[in-house]
């Protein structure tokens, strides 16, 4: 079997010219579309900083007006109610069209690795027909047969979107198995598919749980790296030996401890964090918490 069908792009450069078009002749390509792919906040942001400059370079598109290439300059384009854009044009076949918009987003600033393999299985019935051909011209007889065509297929699809051919086997068991929230979490980038794929095995509401907990821990977190950041950046003494803290705690009566909330996070070491509510808290006590730091706000 040839090496790998996505490879056709290799010789793609001819018939394409430079030509100017208006927004409205262009149009995403239908599995951008039926995969509910989208352009990140934070890079059309990035992009509008640049100004005019941002579509000096021309966005890649088909024939039929099909955008391969350029999604965030287009919408952009859209937001600022531009008429026209820079464009190149290919004349490409559907099945070339995916391939060159995978092989254009496999770049780090491109689509993450989930929504590429959604992309990339548009193209498994073609390469189940190519494995086939390939396959009986050289395997007649073979009672293996189905079972490289499989292999050969999956490692197609895993070589158009830049992954493994594990990954490819989780994300087709992802679309059906997993909870609708953790495929728009997947599609953002906000969880990978491998975290993703453990949590589906469970039921759907578990896995909305799953993502609920993740999501609040990564906020903790994010709370405490900027704490930390902002008390190290000031220099601020650090609060006395853990002992020191838990028996100011066991001191406060039962509706002081009421009032103390107690998170979980994973985190490598070990460690205390108290925040500076709880730290005035213990003010009564502060003849023998002579260093405590606090936060400036």
């Amino acid at each position: 079997m040839e090496k790998s069908h996505f490879r056709w792009t290799n010789s793609w450069g001819a018939g394409h010219r430079l030509i100017t078009c208006r927004l409205d002749e262009l149009h995403p390509h239908p599995s951008y579309v039926l995969h509910h792919l989208a352009v990140p906040a934070r890079k059309l942001a990035a992009l509008a900083e640049l100004g005019d400059l941002a579509f000096l370079e021309p966005i890649v598109i088909t024939r039929d007006g099909t955008v391969l290439d350029g999604y965030a300059r287009w919408e952009l384009a859209r937001l600022q109610n531009r008429e026209t854009l820079p464009c190149i044009r290919y004349d490409l076949t559907e099945v070339e069209a995916l391939c060159w918009l995978l092989q254009r987003h496999c770049r780090s600033s491109g689509l993450n690795d989930f929504c590429r393999v959604l992309l990339a299985l548009e193209l498994e019935p073609s390469f189940k027909e190519k494995a086939s051909q390939v396959g009986k011209g050289h395997h007649k007889g073979s009672s293996n047969l189905t079972k490289v065509e499989g292999l050969d297929v999956r490692r197609e699809v895993a070589d158009a979107a830049g992954v493994s051919v594990g990954n490819v086997t989780k994300v087709k068991q992802l679309k059906s198995a997993a909870h609708p929230d953790l495929v728009e979490a997947l599609r953002s980038g906000e969880i990978r598919i491998h975290r993703a794929w453990l949590w589906s095995k469970a039921p759907s509401e578990d896995q909305r749980e799953e993502l609920r907990r993740y999501r609040s821990e990564r906020g903790v977190k994010k709370i405490i790296r900027s704490l930390v950041s902002r008390h190290r950046a000031n220099g601020l003494p650090t609060i006395p030996d853990p002992g020191s803290i838990l028996r100011r705690l066991g001191a406060l009566d039962s509706r002081q401890l009421a009032s103390v909330s107690v998170s979980v996070i994973k985190s490598t070491g070990k460690a205390i964090f108290v925040t500076e509510g709880l730290v005035q808290s213990l003010q009564p006590y502060q003849e023998e918490i002579p260093t405590c730091a606090t936060i400036n706000r």
